[in-house]
């Protein structure tokens, strides 16, 4: 299974539009979204996804206008730690990497992240630490979101 991991979309529409475009193409099968999609108009970009999308709050998003938005088109953003499993992997999801220990980390076999812009993929005891960094900036070729195959753990980034 592949899933599409992005962060920190902040409203750049220009940049969320060509992530749709990038995840439909890699054939996706789920999106998960990191936090600070910040408004309900870049939920509506995203709405243009081929796979279903879940994420959590960042600590940029206006919540009151996400939660309809999200739920208009079948996305569920989650407060604090999103815990989930896919292919038999168990997968962390936060905003915050300093959310990390307290979500019991090492408990998981991906841990999932963004806020602070920044690429990680670090691997440890067979498991994996991932940000897949800065995708609202506005210079072409930093820009970037990723696929991760669950299977191999795996990490493609797909820069734009």
């Amino acid at each position: 299974m592949r899933i599409g991991v992005v962060s920190d979309t902040h409203n750049l529409l220009s940049n969320v539009r060509r992530i749709v475009e990038l995840f439909n193409a890699a054939h996706v099968e789920r999106v998960i979204h990191t936090g600070d999609v910040t408004q309900a108009r870049t939920v509506h970009a995203l709405a243009a996804l081929r796979a279903p999308l879940v994420g959590v709050y960042g600590n940029n998003d206006e919540r009151d206008d996400l939660a309809p938005a999200a739920a208009e088109h079948g996305f569920a953003f989650h407060e604090g730690a999103l815990r989930l499993t896919l292919a038999g992997r168990r997968i962390v999801v936060v905003h915050d990497p300093k959310d990390l220990a307290a979500a019991q980390e090492d408990e998981h076999d991906v841990a999932l992240h963004g806020h602070d812009h920044r690429l990680v993929v670090e691997r440890d005891a067979g498991r994996l630490r991932f940000n897949p960094g800065e995708c609202a900036g506005h210079v072409p070729g930093l820009n970037a979101v990723g696929v991760l195959d669950l299977v191999s753990l795996e990490v493609e980034l797909l820069r734009f």
